[in-house]
């Protein structure tokens, strides 16, 4: 394969990992069995799932705005995000959501329930950082374990 188009498979991970709903959870494993460069892989969903949820905190108002003008009523997956929020609060609706309703939608959630914006950029951050390094060591490993030709 040409470097050109070894290039264009990790600007498809950021952009991947970027678009809300679609998680690190299924874009790291999927581009390590692809035998793509783990470390590269992680580094770049990361990044790339990280600056949505940042716009999305930075611009929440904004984007509330134009929500309430297009569905006026919350999604199951908010409903679910409050459940989390009110039994685990900001920190574990960071951690828990990119397992249960999302990133993009925790972060959502959690502003929305009064939030400020900062902290929820800190956790955010930090959760996302230790699902990165968990979904690309496990796909690694559970690659090598489950004898996929690399």
């Amino acid at each position: 394969m040409s470097w050109f188009l070894a290039i264009w498979e990790y600007v498809f991970v950021f952009i991947l990992a970027a678009i809300p709903w679609i998680e690190i959870a299924a874009v790291i494993p999927l581009s390590i069995i692809n035998e793509m460069n783990a470390f590269s892989v992680g580094l770049l969903a990361f990044i790339g799932n990280l600056s949505t949820v940042y716009l999305l905190v930075i611009f929440f108002e904004k984007y509330q705005e134009w929500r309430v003008r297009k569905k006026g009523k919350p999604s199951k997956k908010q409903a679910r995000g409050e459940k989390v929020w009110r039994k685990y609060g900001l920190p574990g609706l960071a951690f828990l959501g990119p397992l249960v309703i999302g990133s993009h939608i925790a972060a959502i959630v959690g502003l929305a329930l009064g939030a400020k914006k900062r902290p929820t950029l800190l956790w955010m951050t930090i959760s996302l950082a230790v699902w990165t390094l968990v979904f690309t060591l496990t796909s690694v490993y559970a690659i090598e374990l489950l004898g996929f030709p690399r």
